[in-house]
């Protein structure tokens, strides 16, 4: 069982992507440039999580401890306090505004404070539902005084009332505590939970796209999540039990073949829109052995099996966005992360579904990663680190006891070192 060593690596970022197809650790320092520098990753396979959801603790674990022995060993560092994302306990968004008079004087700190712990104590219980779920962020995006609106920093500015939009992301609490569980079994103590898609977002987003609106829709193996950014900030989040893993289930179950050369022949052979030459794919079939045993079949019915499945995936996300409204809030881009977005011809079928720009997001936040780790299947966890190194932040630790003072505290902090 891995032993933690505590103190004297303040200096270090450690994030733990726990994924439904492998669990990704990376350790950094913040580099001249103030961006995180891997010089440690480590990296497990993971059959404990299902939909993003904890289904084996003893596997969830197993992996965590393993991945986060590779990194250390790279490193030649050992760590302790990590950032772990969420994408399990149906993570949802919610947003308050609030307004507190400042009688006509110039908004200064203590008005800010003020503003932002009304809006805390307003959202937190109709976000929370008492105990049956637990605040991850709570995150100011938008200032207005006496009305106007799109103010960045209200401070120096005069007038009557100062008003505040705050945005709440509430996870299930027991898929929170059980992640919580898994990860501390690790002798490792969780610094921040953040949600998949705002930590893909973080890596792989370039400040105009943050500015002007993108949907992030992060491709993973169990889940497929959503988050919408505007004028700089994450706004909406959402998440679908639909991903990569679905892919192989339809292949293996469609061709007749095990889960395991599903993968392979996916990876290899699959694609989600037509392709030109039509050639044949050899597939092994399912309890059986030999050369004789193996079928051939064109690759065009590969593609039939995979393309159903995936336009179905971005249907759900453009009636989830349209649903919240967000459609049109999100403008015309979007970027797709996540190791289930990689497979040839998704650029154009999410195009011709969702009907916006589209690209395939890296982690550019990020230096130190080699050229195997650079692509969009470990953006999560590349955003984490950023989410570790970014102090320009409000968000919420996990709070066990769900009292609002440790949050007013993290607030406070944020306070006395940015403002």
């Amino acid at each position: 069982m891995r032993q933690a060593i505590k103190g004297g690596r303040s200096e270090l970022l450690a994030a733990i992507d726990v994924g439904s197809s492998k669990v990704c650790c990376l350790i950094a320092r913040r580099g001249h440039d103030g961006r995180p520098r891997v010089f440690g990753i480590g990296q497990q396979v993971n059959h404990g999580l299902r939909g993003g959801a904890v289904t084996d603790v003893d596997a969830t674990e197993t992996a965590i401890v393993n991945a986060v022995h590779a990194a250390e060993e790279m490193a030649g560092q050992r760590i302790d306090r990590v950032v772990v994302n969420l994408s399990g306990g149906h993570p949802a968004s919610s947003s308050v505004d609030v307004e507190v008079a400042i009688a006509g004087h110039a908004v200064g700190d203590s008005d800010l404070r003020r503003a932002l712990e009304q809006g805390h104590r307003v959202g937190l219980a109709g976000a929370t539902n008492g105990h049956l779920r637990q605040l991850i962020h709570s995150i100011p995006v938008g200032y207005r005084i006496d009305g106007d609106r799109g103010i960045a920093d209200p401070r120096g500015l005069f007038g009557e009332r100062l008003g505040v939009n705050v945005h709440f992301v509430t996870a299930a609490t027991g898929a929170v505590r059980n992640l919580m569980a898994c990860v501390e079994r690790s002798h490792l103590e969780v610094a921040d939970l953040v949600v998949s898609p705002y930590a893909s977002g973080l890596a792989s987003l370039v400040d105009d796209e943050m500015s002007l609106g993108v949907t992030l829709i992060d491709m993973g193996g169990g889940t497929t999540t959503i988050a919408v950014f505007l004028e700089g900030s994450v706004i909406f989040t959402d998440v679908l039990r639909v991903g990569g893993h679905h892919v192989t289930n339809d292949i293996a179950r469609g061709l007749s073949t095990t889960l395991g050369h599903a993968e392979r022949i996916k990876t290899l052979y699959g694609h989600a829109m037509a392709v030109g030459a039509d050639e044949p794919i050899e597939v092994p079939q399912v309890g059986e052995e030999g050369e004789g045993e193996i079928q051939q079949i064109p690759r065009s019915l590969l593609v039939g099996i995979v393309q159903p499945r995936l336009e179905e995936t971005f249907e759900l996300v453009r009636s989830r966005l349209e649903a919240s409204g967000m459609d049109k809030v999100s403008g015309r881009r979007v970027v797709l992360t996540g190791g289930a977005c990689q497979l040839p011809g998704i650029r154009e079928l999410a195009h011709l579904i969702l009907d916006k720009q589209i690209r395939i997001g890296r982690p550019v936040r990020v230096s130190g990663l080699a050229e195997a780790t650079s692509g969009p299947a470990y953006a999560t966890a590349a955003g984490l680190l950023v989410f570790a190194a970014t102090a320009e932040r409000v968000s919420t630790r996990l709070v066990k006891d769900e009292a609002s003072g440790r949050w007013l505290d993290r607030l406070g902090t944020w306070f006395r070192e940015h403002l």
